[in-house]
């Protein structure tokens, strides 16, 4: 008589087994952007892309969950988010940026609010 095996793949729960298999669709989708790219960058920039691209798989796993029934169409959901991970994370933390820079300009009470991006104006010739 054989003992039980030691980890039995259908004790996890299936929204951690779904958050998984996401995360690394998310990292593969960023490997395959980053190979394509004739940029050279560091590992350190890599890893944090990689690290993005998976944990935004997993949030876009989780919130597309109840909208896309079909579990192909939601991968491919995840995988192009994840592919996108880099231009929707800096979109928001620049629109975050501007919104607590308005309301910090706001509570001091300075006439001219700064720029969201922070560079100046430039000036024409």
């Amino acid at each position: 008589m054989s003992p039980p095996p030691p980890f039995n793949p259908e004790d996890i729960p299936r929204e951690a087994r779904d958050g998984f298999v996401a995360s690394i669709i998310g990292a593969l989708a960023m490997c395959s952007r980053l190979l394509l790219s004739e940029d050279k960058q560091t590992w350190g920039w890599v890893a944090r892309r990689v690290g993005a691209a998976s944990i935004t798989a997993v949030l876009a796993n989780y919130a597309l969950t109840d909208y896309i029934t079909s579990s192909s169409l939601r991968t491919a959901a995840v995988g192009g988010l994840a592919y996108a991970a880099p231009e929707i994370l800096d979109a928001a933390l620049r629109a975050i940026k501007a919104r607590v820079n308005r309301e910090a300009d706001r509570i001091a009470g300075n006439p001219k609010p700064s720029k969201p991006n922070g560079k100046a104006k430039r000036k024409r010739k």
